[in-house]
């Protein structure tokens, strides 16, 4: 795939930057600022997948700046031959000149006239966060570390629960953070013939997404079609090699010098889901296969880490059969 750049005439105007105080701008999670006698300026991310056409990027750029919006940044993509549009932009604009639900309007009516596949707006400021459930089995190295970066909010979701097939006693130091915090743990014992999928689907109906951090049951194609949205699994391995069982012990016997760890779409067919984000580390023969597998699990947690906030801020979207354009 190679990257399209485009001349255009309103490029110049895509990165140019508000002719007010940063002051008044309103990143995600930022306080307001009391001193600033101006209204705050929100941030705003909108993806745009549709057939390829002319003057897309100008468009685009007019429905931001003729609401008094600017670009901060636009990333496009048109792979070769294949008549398709991908962009990502990031503006800033006011709340009080373009509301809300207008802009939802404006960017709808965009896409109607471009025939859009996708088209996607979130102001973080505005909109809800979202809601994840999390699904985890034995090990809790990365669901710790999720934990841990949603309570320093470096994650911008909501935890609705945490769900696995493996108990955890009251004493431990995840049941009682997740109490402290107002979690709700579901523990579902689960067998070869009987998943608990059923009740899984009651628990988290009301998600936006899901993540596998570390669960070793596979899900069924009944249970993908039923939930219906997007799940996202951490695979300790570097796909497409290793797949299946053990694949830090997979990849310590094959003598490898690099390892890694997958983010991937969960789909039917087992760890070959589109693949979001991959993370390597260096191994040498000096390492016995314990700090092999630490080393698999450090790149395992900031791998996980990566995808879900790529996710969130909408930098990934669906390409061709089985892969994603990651902005």
């Amino acid at each position: 795939m190679n990257l399209v750049q485009r001349a255009s005439p309103s490029l110049p105007k895509l990165f140019g930057l508000a002719k007010r105080p940063f002051k008044s701008l309103r990143f995600p999670g930022e306080p307001l600022d009391s001193s600033s006698s101006l209204p705050p300026l929100s941030y705003g991310i909108h993806v745009f997948h549709c057939p390829d056409a002319v003057g897309i990027v100008a468009k685009l750029s007019d429905c931001i700046a003729s609401k008094g919006g600017n670009i901060l940044g636009a990333s496009v993509f048109v792979p070769e031959n294949k008549h398709v549009f991908y962009s990502r932009s990031e503006f800033i604009f006011d709340p009080l000149k373009w509301p809300r639900k207008e802009m939802d309007e404006d960017f709808h009516k965009l896409s109607l006239t471009y025939s859009a596949m996708r088209s996607v707006v979130r102001v973080p400021n505005l909109d809800h966060k979202y809601k994840i459930g999390v699904l985890v089995s034995k090990q809790d190295h990365c669901l710790v570390d999720l934990l841990h970066q949603w309570q320093e909010g470096r994650l911008p979701v909501d935890i609705t629960c945490v769900i696995s097939n493996h108990h955890r006693g009251p004493n431990t130091h995840v049941h009682r953070f997740l109490e402290r915090h107002g979690i709700p743990y579901h523990y579902l014992n689960t067998t070869k013939d009987d998943k608990r999928e059923g009740e899984i689907l009651e628990l988290v109906q009301n998600t936006d997404f899901l993540v596998l951090a570390r669960y070793m049951q596979i899900l069924s194609g009944d249970f993908l079609k039923s939930y219906g949205k997007d799940i996202i699994n951490i695979h300790h391995g570097l796909l497409p090699s290793f797949k299946g069982g053990k694949p830090s012990k997979q990849a310590f016997d094959a003598g490898v010098k690099l390892i890694g760890a997958t983010t991937h779409f969960v789909t039917q067919e087992l760890d070959a889901g589109p693949i979001i984000e991959q993370m390597v580390a260096r191994v040498s023969h000096r390492d016995n296969l314990q700090t092999f597998v630490q080393k698999s699990e450090n790149v395992e947690k900031q791998c996980l880490t990566m995808a879900i906030k790529s996710y969130c801020e909408l930098r990934v979207l669906p390409y061709e059969d089985n892969k994603t354009v990651v902005f």
